[in-house]
């Protein structure tokens, strides 16, 4: 059974209560009426994320779902103050996005290693009685009780972070693909939606390493919902290069330019700027004798649109090394890559 990758967690946090200010009044030998001399509460502990690189996945927050920081100490007579409660610290991954459950408000988005976000205020602790005396008030009978810490129930979201996003109709080979250029071994079947959790490789390239998440397949209406859609379409908005795998061996796939306008318009749907990404498009499963028929007759076709189509065979490695070329030079143009479809500048000058 595949570990699910957790992508969301609901939780509830409260920071601590500010301690109460005390009432007290200095009762020494030979100092008959010594004053106020009430201490302040201590304020509580706030609630603390932090985006921590020992964690992938939300799957620890599914199973502990309550979190309180410590409440401040009451404050003492002599002018002692209470101690400040201790602030409650929560790891999450990179790339967690925090929400308040009740509201929707953006509270923190965790995109970059160790940087904290204080989410719910632990209460300032309430004045002593000694902090109220002045010159015409000189035995104040009363102290502030301390504030409530905040409390909130959050909604969590992990956005993965990878460079590369795999796309494509369901079984075009894109786990096949991720399991020959990473050491990631998805669960590979021959039927659709196999591909339950978006699967993670890292790949080696030269001297270069980058991520790569093979995203289960989408169909049509996936923007709306339907199979797999938005749960997944929401992990390739942080992708920088978007590999397109269309298979043109099956009989049914009449026409791969429609299936591949088709997976286009489900990212406009869900996002417009999502076509904004450079795309690589490659023909898999060139192994099959029914690829190799087709193969010129469709490049053509991309061809007259623009697009150049890398054939490659998940299965046999065939032209692998070439896509990933490809791949490492579109993430090197990076920010500044094609506008659609791996177009670059150079392609198409008067586009930019």
């Amino acid at each position: 059974d595949i570990m699910k990758f957790v992508d969301e967690a609901k939780i509830f946090v409260k920071a601590g209560n500010g301690g109460r200010g005390c009432v007290s009044f200095r009762r020494e030998k030979f100092i008959p009426r010594g004053g106020p001399d009430g201490g302040n509460g201590g304020k509580g502990g706030d609630v603390i994320f932090v985006a921590s690189p020992s964690y992938r996945t939300l799957l620890h927050l599914q199973y502990n779902q309550h979190h309180r920081a410590e409440r401040g100490g009451h404050g003492e007579g002599n002018n002692r103050s209470g101690k400040g409660g201790e602030d409650i610290i929560i790891a999450v991954p990179v790339g967690t996005v925090i929400h308040d459950a009740t509201t929707g408000e953006l509270l923190a988005d965790l995109s970059e290693e160790g940087q904290p976000h204080i989410i719910a205020s632990g209460g300032i602790g309430g004045k002593g009685n000694a902090h109220f005396k002045s010159s015409t008030y000189r035995a104040p009978r009363f102290a502030q009780p301390g504030m409530e810490g905040e409390e909130r129930t959050l909604r969590l979201e992990l956005k993965l972070l990878a460079d590369v996003g795999i796309i494509g109709f369901p079984n075009v080979g894109k786990s096949t693909f991720i399991s020959r250029i990473s050491a990631a071994k998805p669960k590979i079947a021959d039927y659709p939606f196999t591909t339950l959790v978006p699967n993670l490789g890292v790949v080696r390239y030269g001297d270069d390493s980058f991520v790569v998440a093979d995203i289960p397949g989408l169909i049509e209406g996936a923007h709306r919902g339907m199979g797999l859609g938005t749960r997944f379409l929401k992990h390739i908005e942080r992708t920088t290069v978007l590999v397109h795998i269309l298979d043109i061996s099956r009989e049914d796939s009449q026409d791969p330019w429609s299936d591949f306008t088709a997976v286009n318009n489900e990212l406009v749907s869900f996002d417009s700027r999502m076509v904004q990404k450079p795309q690589i498009i490659a023909v898999n499963k060139i192994d099959l004798p029914a690829t190799r028929e087709r193969l010129s007759e469709i490049s053509e076709r991309f061809r007259r649109e623009g697009l150049i189509l890398y054939p490659l065979s998940a299965v046999t490695g065939e032209g692998v090394k070439e896509l990933l070329g490809a791949v490492a030079k579109a993430l090197a143009h990076n920010q500044n890559a094609g506008k659609f479809h791996g177009r670059t500048a150079e392609d198409n000058p008067e586009e930019y």
